[in-house]
């Protein structure tokens, strides 16, 4: 229980960004959806097409949501220039607060529209203006109503900006996203505990300010409202008082259990050279492929196979050298992104299965696999079927699973030993292949790339003499038995280490 309590006592800087995020989408909610409802109430065709848009919206899962903003901004980006984000606050605060939408705007075109018509003939009456009617009249009646809306909105912000995690806004999900991916599962209940008692304590003080209007109690409503404004204000101070964002390298991560361990490693090593760090976590490959070129974030390690596949759109394998040769003047030529070098060992996709299995059945490569798969389950993580990798061993073995089934990185293991999947796409760098006794087939067509291991700096990272001579040593450093062993330290059951601990054993075991 200490050890929950303490990682919930750490989560301040993942609360404070959730509580601004949050807010920020709330308060954009309201300054959108409350002009248009007044404009929808009277107006019944605009009532109709605005509540139709923002039920829409809710109809798009928030993951989503979330995701399609990245590549709307980075379109928007080639007319506004390079200074607008792309990843992180902005496209999670313009999701957020369309999702926020609805609520509000339901309850407050509804409020105006039951309000007592012998009221706002009184108000016409006595000679009001639209304004002043709007103003004294039916504002008050409606508020109560209204924030009822904002409750709900707010319910549903905190909850759906945990997903923020996944275009690198730093949120409560950090340490939910994190946890899943590694089964530390204290570090997941800390996530959940604060992101649900953050929107518990917001629907208390939204519900004292709704209960002021409702009463006519001008002292209570003003209670709520300066403790929600205390509230973000010292999340707001919490988030700017710390070193100057300017000077900050940003290390970007993918979601699995290695990448965490590779971004520690390096934002330990750069914090002892003085550098203030600050890490985005769980970010898909393309989105922090992206994000590097772009200048989101500073620091990425990536794969070759993937920077081939998924972001040159090559569909052929010339091999490990040729491959990198051809990365390296791709990433210079198109984006001025900088490929350091490679690692030491390579994290390549592989086909996996228990050894007992495949010896039961004859199994040695994916040509065998072929004529099996019409009666065997395929298991990947959640973007490997959509992935150029799938598609060409899947047209190469011309694979007709039965099924294909998807898990998270760390669960795909367990979904072996549970029998939910036969086979998985595994990575073969996870030192969860040794300890459960799988064996990787062999790939005699050559349809999988190569997937060395390389360090990779943003265009404006690079010009950073001083950074570069600190990571230097990092090169050619690392061999696949170092790292597997520290996957397995953070992905075994027990005696389990964070990422953190983890990258001090791996930097120990490679002599860094």
């Amino acid at each position: 229980m200490s050890g929950l309590w303490n990682t919930l006592l750490g989560l301040g800087d993942q609360l404070a960004a959730h509580v601004l995020l949050a807010a920020s989408a709330i308060g954009l909610g309201l300054l959108v959806g409350l002009p248009l409802a007044v404009w929808a109430s009277r107006s019944p065709p605009v009532a109709r097409v605005a509540l139709g848009f923002a039920s829409l919206v809710q109809t798009i899962p928030a993951l989503a949501l979330l995701a399609l903003f990245f590549p709307v901004l980075l379109s928007l980006r080639a007319v506004f220039g390079e200074g607008l984000p792309t990843l992180g606050f902005l496209p999670a605060l313009l999701a957020l607060a369309l999702y926020a939408l609805l609520p509000i705007l339901r309850n407050a075109v509804t409020a105006q529209a039951n309000l007592d018509p012998g009221v706002i003939e009184a108000a016409d009456g006595i000679g009001m203006s639209g304004w002043q009617k709007l103003r004294l009249v039916e504002a008050p009646l409606s508020a109560p109503y209204i924030m009822a809306g904002i409750r709900t909105a707010a319910v549903w912000t905190i909850g759906a900006a945990t997903l923020s995690t996944t275009i690198g806004q730093p949120s409560l999900g950090d340490p939910i996203f994190a946890g899943l991916q590694t089964q530390n599962w204290e570090l997941v209940l800390a996530g959940c505990i604060a992101s649900a008692g953050l929107a518990m304590i917001a629907d208390g003080l939204l519900g004292i300010i709704e209960r002021g209007f409702a009463q006519r109690k001008r002292a209570l409503w003003l209670v709520g409202a300066v403790a929600v404004l205390l509230g973000v204000g010292a999340a707001f101070w919490a988030q700017n008082s710390g070193p100057d964002g300017e000077d900050r390298i940003v290390i970007g991560a993918k979601g699995f259990s290695e990448q965490f361990i590779l971004a520690r490693l390096i934002g330990q090593r750069l914090e002892n050279a003085g550098y203030d760090v600050e890490y985005r976590d769980g970010l898909g490959s393309a989105v922090a492929h992206n994000a590097l070129t772009t200048n989101a974030i500073d620091i990425l390690v990536d794969y070759t196979g993937t920077v081939w596949t998924n972001s040159m759109k090559r569909t052929d394998n010339p091999g490990r050298e040729a491959m990198y040769v051809e990365i390296v003047s791709w990433e210079e030529k198109t984006s001025g992104t900088l490929v350091m070098g490679r690692l030491g060992f390579e994290n390549a996709y592989g086909f996996a299965m228990p050894r007992s299995a495949a010896e039961t059945r004859g199994l040695t490569s994916l040509t065998d696999l072929a004529s099996l798969a019409p009666g065997m389950t395929v298991g990947g993580d959640p973007e490997f079927f959509e992935r150029p990798e799938w598609i060409s061993v899947r047209d190469a073995y011309s694979f007709r699973f039965a099924q294909e089934r998807t898990f998270s990185p760390t669960f795909m293991y367990n979904a072996l030993k549970s029998g939910d999947a036969d086979v998985i796409g595994a990575y073969t760098s996870d030192g969860r292949i040794a300890a459960d006794d799988l064996v990787v087939l062999e790939d005699p067509l050559e349809a999988l790339p190569s997937y060395d291991a390389i360090l990779m700096l943003s265009p404006d990272a690079r010009e950073d003499a001083a950074l570069t001579a600190e990571l230097t040593p990092l090169i050619g450093t690392i061999d696949v038995a170092a790292m597997r062993e520290a996957n397995f330290a953070v992905d075994r059951d027990e005696d389990k280490l964070t990422p953190d601990e983890a990258a001090k054993m791996l930097a120990e075991r490679v002599g860094l």
